[in-house]
């Protein structure tokens, strides 16, 4: 057999070796791996390099330093969830930087970051101000965790004593001109429904780039063409409208009526329709 088609044959095979290892090994973010992981990554690479190119001429070596490589950080990674000892040994501990908001100098050169970085890392999580930091520490991975001061937090509804819809993670119904029909199906709609709504707005099915619902129903839509308008949904503020005009309504009929009985009749049925805008105001209007 001819050199190269051994090299295909080999490199064909260990590029599907090495897809089924780096799925067993589970997924992991690049920016955020452990340096530990990374060299791990690289050794298998390594040693699937030089198994294709037949520079390992022993493929039964080559296989068992591959296998190593991978059954033992697989290992490591089971006993790392088990016992928080060999977690902490084997990805590290996280590392305190910034206490009650002081800089501790002698963490950072343990970690070896001077304070230009930490001054950057501050300001990427919009503290630019380090008088503001209350508490930063470096993460096994490398990152840094920031939390301010509870006077310099950004202030939540929770804050404020207000109520809020609770919202749910929008599904992506259109793509590209394309209707995806799973992600309708799990809201509980269907194509005809779609189809009214692209109606409604005066957009063809072709012209939508990305069609998205949010949890409320209301559909968002992004063309290809950027000169087209889109009217932005307003369902929930045209339905709050007309409770509005029904409370609005009954008032007018409680003044206008020259029947008592029927006067107190609108004028509670008012006040109903007004503790249901009260009670409504969070869902449709914020």
């Amino acid at each position: 057999m001819q050199a190269w088609i051994q090299v295909l044959l080999s490199s064909v095979s260990l590029f599907l070796v090495s897809f089924i290892v780096i799925r067993l090994m589970g997924k992991r973010n690049i920016a955020r791996m452990t340096p530990f992981r990374l060299v791990n990554y690289l050794v298998i690479a390594v040693i699937a390099a030089l198994m294709s190119l037949k520079l390992i001429p022993n493929l039964v070596l080559g296989m068992l330093a591959l296998g190593i490589w991978v059954l033992l950080p697989i290992a490591l990674d089971y006993l790392s969830v088990k016992s928080k000892w060999v977690h902490d040994l084997v990805l590290g501990k996280e590392t305190v930087l910034i206490k009650h908001g002081k800089i501790m100098e002698e963490n950072l050169l343990q970690t070896g970051t001077t304070g230009e970085e930490l001054l950057s890392t501050l300001r990427s999580h919009n503290a630019f101000n380090l008088a503001d930091v209350e508490f930063a520490v470096m993460e096994h991975t490398g990152d840094i965790s920031v939390l301010a001061k509870s006077g310099k937090m950004p202030v939540s509804a929770s804050d404020l004593g207000i109520k809020v819809e609770p919202q749910a993670e929008p599904q992506t119904v259109i793509l590209d001109g394309n209707i995806l029909n799973e992600s309708l199906s799990s809201l509980g709609l269907n194509k005809e429904w779609l189809g009214i709504q692209l109606e409604n707005t005066g957009v063809s099915l072709d012209n939508v780039f990305i069609g998205q619902v949010n949890s409320s129903g209301d559909l968002y839509l992004d063309l290809f063409d950027d000169s087209v308008a889109v009217p932005q949904p307003k369902v929930k503020e045209m339905l709050y409208a007309n409770f509005e005009k029904i409370q609005a309504d009954l008032q007018t009929f409680a003044l206008e009526t020259q029947n008592e009985t029927a006067g107190k009749m609108y004028f509670q049925h008012a006040e109903t329709v007004k503790q249901l805008l009260q009670k409504l105001e969070p869902y449709l209007l914020r």
